[in-house]
């Protein structure tokens, strides 16, 4: 999709803080990071949302979560928390698909 930020991301149009990289997803630092550790991951292909998964293209998603598995473990990080939020209401800011990988504080309800 032309005009959407996390396509021109991937394509390496805008900047960003690449984590990782291959054919099928990109995984960069959030610009707004809500813990100690917040990348999001994304897949290349645009789908608009955890609402755009279909049979057609759900491989992309259980690839990133592998990704996501790979990522953590090689940072060393054991307890993590990732969320994918959908529609604006959900506070989806970027109509592309993407997980935050959030990590490094206490993320449990009530603070403790």
């Amino acid at each position: 999709m032309s005009d959407c930020l996390f396509c021109k991301i991937a394509a390496g149009e805008i900047p960003s803080s690449k984590v990782y990289e291959d054919e099928v997803c990109y995984a960069f630092n959030d610009i707004d990071p809500q813990a100690p550790t917040h990348f999001l991951v994304i897949p290349k292909t645009h789908i608009a949302s955890v609402a755009g998964i279909c049979a057609e293209n759900s491989a992309v998603v259980a690839h990133i979560f592998e990704v996501i598995a790979k990522l953590t473990a090689e940072l060393g990080i054991k307890s993590y928390r990732v969320v994918s939020n959908i529609g604006e209401q959900a506070g989806q800011s970027v109509p592309h698909l993407h997980f935050h990988v959030l990590s490094g504080r206490d993320m449990t309800w009530p603070p403790g």
